[in-house]
C-alpha cells in the first residue's frame, strides 16, 4: 500500500455524517488522520464518529454545524483547534446529493431553492476555506479539496450546473491566492456514486452512463481525495478532477 504521509495530520470533513463525506472520512483516518467530521444531525454525527473511531483507531470528533451560517462555521473550525491544535486539511462535502432545486426549466426554479443551493454549496464552501485558510497559511502547509458534482458539464438542472460551477470557480481563485503559501486547492466531481442511499435501479442506471459499465463506490472517490489531501499531490493545484467513471462521448480540454 502507498503511503500518503498523512500520519498525524488534522482534517475536518463537512457532510462527514454519511454519503461520500462519510466515506472520506474514513478513508483518511485510515491513512493516519485525525478527523472532526461536521454535519447538522447530532444523533447521526455522533454515531458516525463513535464507529469510524473504533474502526480506524483514530481520533473521530463530531462538531454539529451548519455551513450556511458564518458563526457555525468560525465555531467549527475553533473547536477543531482546540481538539487537535490545528487543521491541515479541509474536505467540503456539505452538501445535498444531486442538489435541492429539481427544476428542470427556467420556469420552474424557485428563487429559495435555488439561493439555498448556492448558499450551502458554494458560499459554505467559501465560509470553512476562509476560516481555515490563515492557519494553513501560518504553518506554510495545508490542503483544501471541494467536492462538487459532473452536472457541472451538463445541461437539464440549471441550478445543479450553477453550483458546481461555482466551485469550481471558487477552487481556482483560493489556489491560485493559497498556492504560493503552501497551500494547494482542488476541487474534485463525482457523477453518481453508490452510498447508503443507492438503490439496485439507480446503480445499473449509472454503470450505463458512464465509460467503465458500472456506479462508481463511494470508497474510489474516497481514495482520489485521500491522495490530494496528501504531500504527494503537490503538483495538482486549482483543477477540477472528475471521478464518475468517464464520460462517454465527451472531451474536455
Amino acid at each position: 500500500m502507498p503511503d500518503y504521509k498523512l500520519q498525524g495530520k488534522r482534517a475536518i470533513v463537512t457532510g462527514g455524517s454519511r454519503g461520500i463525506g462519510r466515506v472520506i472520512a474514513r478513508a483518511l483516518a485510515r491513512e493516519g488522520a485525525d478527523v472532526v467530521i461536521a454535519a447538522r444531525d447530532r444523533e447521526r454525527l455522533e454515531q458516525t464518529a463513535q464507529a469510524l473511531a473504533a474502526e480506524t483507531g483514530r481520533r473521530v470528533v463530531p462538531v454539529v454545524a451548519d455551513t450556511t451560517g458564518k458563526e457555525a462555521v468560525d465555531a467549527l473550525v475553533a473547536q477543531t483547534v482546540r481538539a487537535f491544535g490545528g487543521v491541515d486539511i479541509l474536505v467540503n462535502a456539505a452538501a445535498e446529493p444531486g442538489g435541492i432545486s429539481p427544476a428542470t426549466r427556467l420556469g420552474e426554479i424557485l428563487d429559495e431553492d435555488a439561493l439555498l443551493d448556492l448558499d450551502v454549496k458554494v458560499v459554505g464552501y467559501l465560509r470553512t476555506a476562509r476560516a481555515v485558510a490563515p492557519l494553513l497559511v501560518e504553518q506554510g502547509w495545508g490542503r483544501i479539496i471541494n467536492i462538487g458534482g459532473l452536472s457541472i458539464h451538463k445541461t437539464g438542472r440549471p441550478v445543479a450546473t450553477l453550483r458546481n460551477a461555482g466551485v469550481a470557480a471558487l477552487t481556482k481563485n483560493l489556489a491560485d491566492e493559497l498556492g504560493p503559501r503552501g497551500v494547494n486547492v482542488v476541487a474534485v466531481h463525482p457523477g453518481a456514486t453508490r452510498t447508503e442511499r443507492t438503490t439496485p435501479e439507480s446503480a445499473e442506471r449509472a454503470g450505463r452512463a458512464n465509460s467503465i459499465g458500472r456506479i462508481v463506490d463511494a470508497e474510489e472517490v474516497a481514495a482520489v481525495v485521500t491522495f490530494l489531501a496528501s504531500p504527494l499531490s503537490v503538483a495538482i493545484n486549482g483543477d477540477a478532477i472528475g471521478v464518475g467513471g468517464g464520460s462517454p462521448g465527451v472531451i474536455h480540454y
